[in-house]
């Protein structure tokens, strides 16, 4: 498991493709975000993590869709209808497919937010950059606000 280090906030990161995740935590190191990211390879790995959190949970999660052992899908259904410590972390959904039924299946299933996976290392500087400066606290789930990239 990869882990970034700088201060309090904690993130998690699910994603298969080890490129993608050592460009995320590239990003977060360049932007010199407050945050400690915690990267997991697969569904699996991400949900022994977060039941085994000690040092707090992580106030939001980057979830890929497409992993193997457990998809982003079957991952996101399990934190939302298990315990309930877990109901206040936002869950980003973090995808190349821009499919409607993807976006869709995410609401319904509790995602906060979908965002399409960005092409370029400059874009996804400037999504963390927004994800991480939102006022979380008058970010309400609904789906007229629910596609965020």
């Amino acid at each position: 498991m990869l882990q970034q280090q700088n201060t309090q906030r904690i993130i998690y990161l699910a994603d298969d493709d080890e490129d993608d995740r050592l460009l995320f935590l590239d990003a977060v190191q360049e932007l010199s975000l407050p945050v400690t990211v915690k990267a997991s390879e697969d569904g699996n790995q991400l949900l022994d993590t977060l039941y085994n959190a000690e040092s707090g949970l992580p106030e939001i999660i980057f979830l890929d869709i497409n992993m193997p052992v457990k998809n982003g899908f079957q991952c996101l259904e399990e934190i939302r209808s298990k315990q309930q410590r877990f109901n206040d972390i936002k869950v980003i959904m973090l995808s190349t497919s821009r499919s409607p039924d993807n976006i869709n299946l995410s609401y319904q299933l509790g995602a906060d937010f979908y965002a399409v996976k960005p092409s370029t290392y400059s874009e996804l500087k400037e999504l963390l950059q927004g994800i991480m400066t939102m006022d979380w606290s008058s970010a309400v789930r609904n789906k007229t606000q629910f596609l965020l990239f």
